[in-house]
């Protein structure tokens, strides 16, 4: 069982590239292709969890798929999540620049599914020690809920789900 944060990464980055922001995770499974522009790398740099109700207990669900009801455990999480832009150093700052520019409307505008944006912040552009690429820290803070649906009758937790906080 996990705490599926890996998939809250690979959803983030998800979602960035099909807002038109080159993004990825930041220690992918495989070799990463050099790019000639900008590109996102997104990673878990905190988490601080608070629980949500008592002993965690959410609630019961229906599930559609097995035809019965299920337990929901859960607590709600602060993702701070980092989002560091990279970008060829022969470009210059301004590829940098807009790459944040894009980067801060789409998750300004709406966001990713289920992810609370709290915090936006980004540090100063500067070169990238041996990779010849310029380098400007981001990150973002969240608020979202990580839920386990559970199994009634055997008492077994399913895999960790991220749910969504009411946007305000």
């Amino acid at each position: 069982m996990s705490a599926g944060l890996e998939k809250v990464l690979q959803a983030v980055a998800g979602y960035l590239s099909g807002r038109g922001v080159p993004a990825a995770t930041a220690w992918p499974a495989g070799p990463r292709q050099e790019r000639e522009g900008p590109l996102v790398l997104v990673s878990l740099r905190g988490c601080r969890v608070e629980p949500s109700g008592f002993q965690n207990y959410l609630g019961e669900s229906f599930d559609q798929e097995g035809g019965r009801w299920t337990e929901c455990y859960g607590k709600k999480v602060r993702l701070t999540l980092g989002l560091d832009i990279y970008a060829p150093e022969k470009e210059g700052g301004d590829m940098v620049q807009s790459a944040f520019d894009a980067l801060a409307a789409a998750l300004l505008l709406e966001g990713p599914e289920g992810l609370d944006l709290l915090e936006l912040s980004c540090g100063e552009t500067a070169r990238d020690g041996g990779s010849r690429r310029l380098r400007r820290p981001a990150q973002a803070v969240f608020s979202a809920f990580l839920w386990a649906g559970g199994d009634m009758e055997g008492g077994v937790f399913t895999d960790f789900e991220l749910r969504g906080v009411v946007k305000q």
